[in-house]
């Protein structure tokens, strides 16, 4: 794939897009510009697309398998080339989301009433499903000093120490601020998980989309008890694939994986995969990694023009380049309104769907995380809606 491909722009209206289709229902209309759901605006690649299509030449889907070699094996291979991390082909189970995955883990890692912690701001589905699963809530807010994110191990050693905790979800790496943890990080959570007794869920689904200076841990790389620690992933987010359906989880502890195993096929009945989902990982990370390259490349230069266009046009925004993920989490604390104020003048001025970061916990509320994994048209129309929004508000502000 040519990287200016990534410019072309797909018209996914009238495609039943989360993203484009139902803007009503979070913003209240339908005609914007929308920077919202973390999909990506960007064609498959022609590997993936080359593979479905072989696929749709064979006028039969009946169940589908997800327990071969070849499944499991392009796994095995992508972990090693991409993370230089061996990965047992025993660990490796299906599943239809990664948040699946998470809910049934805390279900059988835990019982009703104990504490799960999080480290906040959070992927806002992470409150969702612990509160289903009647699992309390305990944060973990990172440091924000000077635009960058660090964690509060002192906070952390005092949560898990709680006899009550009995899980940590971490989020590696992190949603929404991008962070990409360091092998230091990672080692001193996971030692601090082993000495409470604290099983770690590690999301890890945003590990391809990194910049180039830094570098994706697998927690498996670094833990000696590996029967305390399991991965939920998917490569939906490094292909653009959601819509296709199809994660998988590395849980090393055998008993943990017959119970999760149990619960999918037996009672949930989930065990027959999508047969596009298997074949878009099989397919993607076997022979994707060039493309991945170029979404990297790509992505970066989308974030540098929305730090270059902040600085010069809106210098009371500050926004420091993420190291992972295609969302640009903005700082709009040194504006003079509130964020309602603001959303109001997004949609009414300058017709654009931003997402407000307090969906994401209260360290959120003076963020805007703005999905930038488009064509580069798309990310200048939505800073220009963003500036027309600030400078309405300014103006109306001045005259009073």
């Amino acid at each position: 794939m040519e990287k200016n491909e990534f410019d072309e722009l797909i018209d996914r209206k009238g495609t039943y897009c989360t993203q484009w289709d139902y803007i009503e229902d979070r913003f209240g209309v339908n005609d914007l510009l929308p920077f919202t759901i973390s999909d990506m605006d960007f064609a498959v690649p022609n590997v993936i697309n080359d593979a479905l299509k072989k696929r749709e030449s064979h006028p039969i889907y009946g169940y589908t398998r997800w327990n071969h070699i070849d499944f499991k094996q392009s796994i095995v291979s992508w972990y090693k080339e991409r993370f230089a991390t061996q990965v047992d082909l025993e660990w490796i189970v299906y599943s239809p989301s990664a948040i699946y995955t998470i809910s049934r883990l805390i279900e059988l890692k835990s019982d009703v009433g104990d504490q799960v912690v999080i480290q906040t701001p959070a992927y806002d589905a992470f409150f969702k499903t612990i509160r289903t699963n009647k699992r309390e809530i305990v944060e973990n807010p990172l440091y924000y000093v000077n635009g960058v994110y660090s964690i509060d191990f002192d906070d952390l050693e005092q949560k898990l120490v709680d006899e009550k905790t009995t899980i940590f979800l971490l989020c590696s790496p992190q949603n929404p601020t991008g962070r990409v943890w360091t092998k230091e990080e990672l080692t001193r959570m996971i030692e601090l998980c082993d000495r409470y007794h604290v099983f770690l869920i590690s999301d890890e689904i945003h590990m391809d989309i990194v910049r180039e200076t830094y570098q994706h841990l697998p927690v498996v790389s670094l833990a000696t008890k590996l029967e305390q620690i399991a991965i939920c992933s998917s490569a939906s987010k490094t292909f653009n694939t959601s819509g296709l359906i199809g994660s998988y989880a590395l849980i090393p502890d055998k008993r943990l994986q017959e119970d999760f195993l149990e619960v999918l096929k037996d009672r949930d009945g989930l065990s027959s995969a999508s047969i596009m989902g298997i074949e878009s990982i099989m397919a993607g990370y076997s022979n994707g990694q060039n493309w991945v390259d170029e979404l990297n490349e790509y992505i970066s230069n989308n974030l540098n023009v929305v730090a270059n266009y902040l600085k010069s046009q809106i210098p009371e925004i500050r926004f420091t380049i993420p190291e992972s993920t295609f969302l640009a989490w903005i700082d709009i604390s040194g504006l003079p309104f509130e964020m309602e104020e603001l959303q109001q003048a997004l949609i009414e001025i300058g017709e654009v769907a931003i997402m407000d970061g307090s969906i994401y916990g209260i360290q959120g509320k003076d963020f805007l995380r703005m999905n930038i994994g488009c064509p580069r048209k798309k990310v200048m129309d939505g800073l220009e809606g963003l500036k027309k929004a600030v400078d309405y508000l300014k103006m109306n502000k001045n005259q009073l």
